[in-house]
Order: C-alpha cells, then structure tokens, then sequence
C-alpha cells in the first residue's frame, strides 16, 4: 500500500508539474498565432516538468504520506521494544486518491463523452443542383446556406470554384467543418427570388467519413422550384 500511494503520489506530481511549465513557457512566450508554441511548451518542455513533478511528489509523500507507529513492547522479549513502523497517512492517502480519481473522470469525459466528433473535424462538401433551365445567382454574395449542427449556426464557405454542372444543370458548391456530436443537423438554402429551402443531414450522431456523395434529395416539403442537395462528410486529417 505504501508503495501504491508513494507512487500514485508521483503521478500526480508529475501531471502537475508537467502541466505548470508548459503554462509557464505559453505565458512568458506571449501571443502564439498558429500554435506551435503551445504544442513545443506541452511536448517538448513540458516533459521536463514532469520528471521535476514526479520526484517532487514521491518527497512529498515520504515528508506527509508516512507515520511512524509508536514503539511496542516484544513479546518475545520481554523489556526490549519492536522497532517502529511506518505506515500510510490515511489523510494524505485520500486526497491523493480523491484528485487523482477527479482527474480520471474528467479525462474519460472529455475523451470518451466529448461534445466533440471522435473523429476529429470533418469537412461537409454539399451540392445544391438548381432544376433544368434555371440559372445561377448573378452575385454569390446573394446566395445564403447555413448548416444547423445542434446549439451551433455554421454558414458554409462557396470558394472560388463556387458553382459546376451535373447532367446539364447548374450545381452551387459549398463547404463547412463539422465539430460538435448530434443528432439534429439541417441545411438550409436561400437563393435571390427562391424560397426557403432545407434538408436533414441524415447522420449520426457522431458520424465517421464517407466514401462519396449521397444521393440526391429534394427539400422538405419540395417547395417549388425543386432544389436537389447532396452531401459527402471526410475527415479533415
């Protein structure tokens, strides 16, 4: 038990001072634009810390962790005395248990229950094929498509490459990233003297890539004119 606790003791140490010093380089380090800094401080100097931690925390077990019993008469021999012993500190035993079984549990959330994709963010290609015979906007800039994804409103880049055709009909190509697990995600497509038009995302809630383009689908309620939208979902590493 001693030894557990020792060591235990030393893991908390560790992540501790591991966590410090990278802080400590990203504070004095100041603005860091595209992350480099932060990811250097965590991976490579961070590590440092953590060794200083570990030891810090196996000497701060031996000073607070341990107890001494008092001495007790032997009674093999009567008039001599056993040796003390050392033994854990229950205080001290349970708070080193207490946070570290708090840092577990936050870990496993935010790895395991995260509100993010397990997959990391995914790019959400979409293709809006307009009806035979109808013309692209003149202006992308009066083309609005806003994606729903749970609590969020993400409104999809056009590009450059903004418009194809498919079968001899005009096509609007859009992207946006996806980061949030739910199960709710629409699309929404508003074009100059168009209705309103919107789509469901048939996806799950914490979905994977997807080896192409669903098929097409028409809105919901297939207002006229009837837009057709597709959708393909990879992942951006």
């Amino acid at each position: 038990m001693r030894f557990i606790i020792g060591f235990l003791a030393g893991v908390l140490g560790a992540l501790a001072g591991w966590f410090a010093l990278a802080m400590l380089v990203i504070g004095i380090s100041g603005p860091d634009r595209d992350g480099g800094i932060a990811m250097g401080a965590f991976f490579n100097i961070g590590p440092i810390g953590g060794v200083i931690g570990f030891i810090a925390g196996v000497l701060l077990y031996r000073k607070f962790g341990e107890k001494r019993t008092a001495p007790q008469a032997d009674a093999g021999q009567p008039g001599t005395a056993a040796p003390p012993r050392k033994r854990v500190s229950r205080p001290f035993a349970i708070v080193v248990v207490a946070i570290l079984a708090v840092l577990a549990w936050w870990a496993w959330y935010e790895l395991i229950r995260s509100p993010y994709l397990t997959q990391g963010f995914m790019t959400l290609n979409l293709q809006f094929r307009l009806p035979s015979g109808m013309a692209l906007p003149p202006d992308p800039a009066g083309i609005r498509i806003a994606v729903q994804e749970g609590s969020q409103t993400l409104e999809p880049a056009l590009g450059p490459s903004w418009h194809g055709t498919d079968e001899g009909r005009r096509v609007i190509l859009a992207h946006v990233t996806l980061s949030l697990k739910t199960s709710g995600r629409t699309v929404t497509l508003e074009l100059p003297g168009v209705p309103q038009q919107t789509w469901p995302l048939e996806l799950s809630r914490d979905p994977g890539p997807m080896p192409g383009y669903s098929d097409w689908k028409l809105a919901s309620g297939r207002p006229a004119p009837a837009i057709e939208m597709n959708y393909r979902l990879r992942a951006d590493r």
